[in-house]
């Protein structure tokens, strides 16, 4: 009986492994080699006739060590590239001792593998200009051939499962984008699918998964893989970005290399041990050995590196510092390695748009490869985290208007001042239209910059344009710093009275002095957040035959201030029919409980409720926070001028 425990513990391991996924991030040292006193699996080349081609067409067939003819298995098809044919994966990847080593730590579920030759033309050989519109053509021309002339030949010939759930299809460039165009636009074909470099050829990602929510119910794995010098990363990005902001479970897998088959034996390593077995898709967003660097990253900056599950890996050489530490609404400590150079890897950082800092023996400093915005009352790095629903202010192939930086003397701070202002798509084209202007404030610790590069407002406004969703108008992006120790905690009926002046002394003036602006109140509207919504408030509140709608973001008079606040309610209580009369909108917006305006707002409704001031109110979860914001344009844009 002794003897059967080590019988059955190691059958008991095999079992646990074929079930389980990857543990492992990356192939180790060896995966390729041929290794003594394993069993083999065995290569034939068949031919199989193609109606689609007209001619008899080759291909390789491995089947796993210990293939037995009275057992079905499951069927993945292997790919090469545009250079290639049937034998480019035996030749440079070798793909047998892969998977023959896999085998033999029991990693794999047995499996048939075919490689064929993609290029389904009579003259099927990788020769001439293999470039041409001809020759590529014939990757197209494979999925026919694929579909009606291989794999029934190989359902057949040999002992498979004929299932989609027993069917997978990968492959490596031309072939990468052959699987991703084949795998996703036959769902009721193949369950797995996998691009490993993918080429241009992939389709865009809108076509390739036109309904994600098919390919959520369907697909059991969707790999894409890619190395991170490969010229052709790009093509993987894009469609990772839409199965993000789609919500298609997948791995997104970035490692260190170019567009050859170090990477591509790799993605053959990983990708093979998950197939045909049970997927945790929850962990999928954790295989990958690299992040993709942050869209706010300086240029060829390849740090930081956002992972799939929104974790940030931050790097920095300092080789005489003592301790650094990464400032990111916590302090994470860094570890520095024997070259010098430190690292840490973040938990998963929220949505949207973040100010942080590097902080060297205690000393905050800009990370010089990230973007720095005004933020926090000085300037400050800034990282990008995805957003899966931010495509409203994504860069799209729209028209786009153009952000335009003017100076001016204020008389009333008696100092030069500028403002950012946007001009829609077409503003030079149609010098007699006329066009109404909405004028947007920042929070407090920011500049007339805030919704310019943080706020991503003329992308909004470009794509609310395209579709048609709002008025073509200007947006008035101007400083409501008004001197002394400016902020929340600088806030008075002085400075608010200061801001007003300049408001309508000097901002408004210039703009209609300078820009072809449409004149009245029905053609101006006024809107900020946070601080700039303390100012809309209490400038548009109090000018209600200048402005014909007011939005309020995150934002609310003091409740615990009645120094500040009594006076602009007295005024209201004054004027509630001229203020309900004049004004088609007063919009106010949260970021949910946890903004910390929220509190505030919520007094300040119960207070317009009892002096009869109309209002509208929505809500959008994310706190104080810029992602809340520029939804909070998206949605109030639309609402004016109509």
């Amino acid at each position: 009986m002794r003897k059967l425990y080590p019988l059955l513990a190691s059958l008991l391991l095999a079992t646990t492994a074929l079930q389980a996924q990857p543990t492992v991030k990356e192939a180790p040292q060896g995966f390729d080699q041929p290794k003594a006193g394993i069993a083999a699996g065995r290569l034939d080349s068949i031919s199989y006739p193609s109606a689609t081609v007209g001619t008899t067409r080759k291909a390789l067939v491995y089947t796993p060590p210990g293939y037995s003819k009275g057992k079905k298995y499951p069927v993945l098809y292997l790919l090469h590239g545009i250079g290639g044919d049937e034998k480019e994966w035996l030749k440079g990847g070798r793909p047998q001792v892969i998977l023959d080593n896999l085998y033999a730590e029991g990693k794999l579920k047995p499996m048939l593998v075919v490689m064929p030759n993609g290029r389904a033309l009579k003259d099927d050989r990788a020769v001439g200009n293999i470039y041409s519109p001809e020759k590529v053509a014939g990757f197209a021309n494979f999925e026919k051939d694929l579909l009606t002339d291989l794999i029934p030949f190989i359902e057949k010939k040999y002992k498979v499962l004929k299932d989609r759930d027993n069917r997978a299809i990968a492959g490596l460039s031309m072939g990468g984008g052959q699987s991703l165009n084949f795998g996703l636009g036959n769902l009721d074909k193949f369950a797995w699918v996998g691009g490993f470099s993918s080429a241009p050829n992939t389709k865009k990602p809108e076509e390739l998964v036109p309904d994600p929510a098919k390919a959520r119910q369907q697909l059991k794995l969707l790999w894409i893989s890619c190395g991170d010098n490969d010229g052709l990363v790009s093509i993987s990005q894009r469609t990772h970005d839409y199965l993000y902001q789609h919500n298609v479970p997948h791995v997104y897998y970035l490692e260190a290399g170019g567009h050859d088959f170090k990477v591509w034996k790799n993605g053959l390593y990983m990708f093979s041990q998950f197939l045909f077995k049970p997927v945790d898709k929850a962990k999928l967003p954790t295989y990958t050995v690299l992040g993709t660097p942050a869209a706010t990253n300086v240029r060829n900056a390849k740090y930081p590196q956002i992972l799939p599950d929104n974790r940030v890996v931050f790097r920095l050489k300092a080789p005489t510092a003592k301790q650094v530490q990464v400032d990111l609404a916590r302090k994470y400590d860094m570890v520095k390695d024997s070259s010098g150079v430190w690292t840490v890897t973040t938990d998963t950082i929220s949505r949207g748009l973040h100010y942080y800092s590097l902080l060297l023996d205690g000393l905050p400093v800009a990370d010089p490869a990230s973007d720095t915005f005004y933020g926090m009352g000085r300037m400050a790095s800034g990282i990008e985290i995805p957003n899966r629903n931010g495509s409203f202010y994504a860069m799209k192939d729209v028209p786009h208007g153009d952000i335009r930086v003017k100076r001016f003397f204020s008389s009333v701070t008696n100092s030069w001042r500028q403002a950012y202002i946007y001009a829609p798509p077409g503003y030079e084209a149609n010098p007699a239209e006329r066009y109404p202007v909405l004028y947007l404030l920042h929070g407090g610790g920011e500049d007339e910059s805030g919704w310019a590069k943080q706020g991503k407002t003329d992308l909004i406004l470009d794509n609310l344009l395209a579709e048609k969703k709002v008025k073509p108008m200007l947006v008035v992006m101007m400083d409501g710093n008004m001197g002394g120790p400016g902020g929340i905690a600088g806030f008075s009926e002085n400075t608010l009275q200061s801001f007003e002046r300049e408001l309508k002394q000097t901002v408004i003036p210039f703009v209609e002095s300078n820009f072809r602006v449409a004149p009245g109140a029905n053609n101006r509207a006024l809107a900020g957040l946070s601080m700039g919504g303390l100012q809309t408030l209490y400038a548009g509140v109090r000018n209600t035959d200048m402005f014909s709608s007011l939005g309020v973001f995150s934002s609310g008079f003091f409740a615990n201030n009645a120094k500040l606040s009594d006076p602009q309610y007295n005024y209201m209580k004054q004027n509630a029919g001229t203020i309900n009369q004049n004004l088609k909108q007063l919009w106010l917006s949260m970021g949910g409980p946890e903004d910390i305006a929220y509190a505030n707002n919520k007094v300040m409704r119960a207070k317009f409720d009892e002096l009869g001031i109309k209002y509208a109110y929505s809500e959008y979860p994310g706190g104080h926070t810029w992602p809340v914001w520029r939804h909070d344009l998206y949605l109030f844009a639309p609402l004016l001028f109509k």
